[in-house]
């Protein structure tokens, strides 16, 4: 992203998403039993996955090399997704501090595009890649399409095992979605 994106965003001056029910449903389901590509080049088979996990979904990483689509600041809820991330970075300690075993960020953006953002921002937890929509598909998760690319809305679940323990939807703004988090963790006891 630009030099502006990695200052502190008004978030007064970018549009709120909705709550549009699209996410209603994921509250206590199961994650399906599919495997996505990660940036550490495995896959992370969410069938597999045990304990607590967080998984945060977000629309797209910009790259300092390449434009946002125009109007970006303009679409509900596309805005922040590097805010978002190194807000997980920053608090990926504490979180493990409080039980949670696995932390990734999710995209339809392909993992080599992802990697930048690992890299840039210093992630110490991989990005994975649904740029099929297996993942999104399977559990009908809220989407929108920018520039004839589909892409996932911003979204965050906390899992215990594959079941979908707490769903965070709308998330806005992002950079507070890791703090949100965390809170919640420490609401329901365990390490620390």
């Amino acid at each position: 992203m630009n030099q502006k994106s990695l200052e502190s965003v008004d978030w007064s001056a970018i549009p709120r998403p909705i709550d549009d029910g699209t996410a209603s449903h994921l509250q206590g389901a199961l994650m399906p039993d599919i495997a996505l590509p990660s940036t550490s080049g495995g896959d992370v088979e969410f069938g597999q996955l045990s304990g607590w996990s967080v998984l945060y979904f977000y629309p797209m990483t910009g790259r300092p090399d390449v434009p946002l689509p125009d109007g970006w600041d303009d679409i509900p809820g596309a805005r922040g997704c590097t805010p978002q991330s190194c807000a997980f970075r920053d608090h990926s300690q504490d979180l493990a501090d409080r039980g949670v075993s696995a932390l990734f960020g999710i995209s339809t953006q392909s993992s080599e595009y992802q990697k930048e953002a690992v890299d840039r921002l210093h992630l110490p937890f991989d990005l994975l890649s649904d740029a099929e929509l297996r993942l999104a598909t399977a559990l009908n998760l809220p989407t929108m399409e920018v520039n004839g690319r589909v892409l996932l809305k911003r979204l965050t679940l906390i899992l215990h095992g594959r079941q979908i323990k707490k769903v965070f939807f709308p998330v806005f703004p992002p950079d507070r979605n890791a703090t949100d988090v965390l809170e919640f963790m420490v609401a329901r006891g365990g390490p620390s």
